[in-house]
């Protein structure tokens, strides 16, 4: 998926039962390194919600998905964030190795208001 940029991309993950306080712990601390590595992406909004082992995240990107996958991807910072993490997924990725990504089913948008 290539996303315009500033197009919100939304996935999700599944968390191995139980492992969600753990998941919640490392990301009240997550390292600078890899804060500064969404920057240099072009990785920003991004935000995470759970509800049990369900992980819903959102985010948006300046230059589109497959540039921000490309840096990140190449990042030893982002290798280790993820290996350190590893131990609590079920699952983070579909057969393809692609991100669990969520289609887009509705969205209202306030209508302007007509003209005099």
């Amino acid at each position: 998926m290539n996303a315009a940029p500033e197009e919100p991309l939304v996935f999700m993950y599944r968390l191995k039962p139980g492992m969600g306080a753990e998941y919640d712990r490392a990301h009240r601390a997550v390292w600078p390194e890899i804060l500064a590595l969404l920057d240099a992406a072009g990785i920003y909004d991004y935000r995470i919600w759970r509800r049990g082992d369900l992980v819903v995240s959102s985010m948006r990107t300046v230059k589109g998905f497959d540039y921000a996958s490309r840096v990140t991807a190449t990042s030893e910072v982002q290798a280790r964030w993820t290996a350190s993490l590893a131990h609590v997924f079920e699952q983070i990725s579909d057969e393809d190795g692609a991100p669990l990504w969520l289609d887009l089913v509705f969205a209202h948008r306030p209508q302007e208001e007509p003209g005099p």
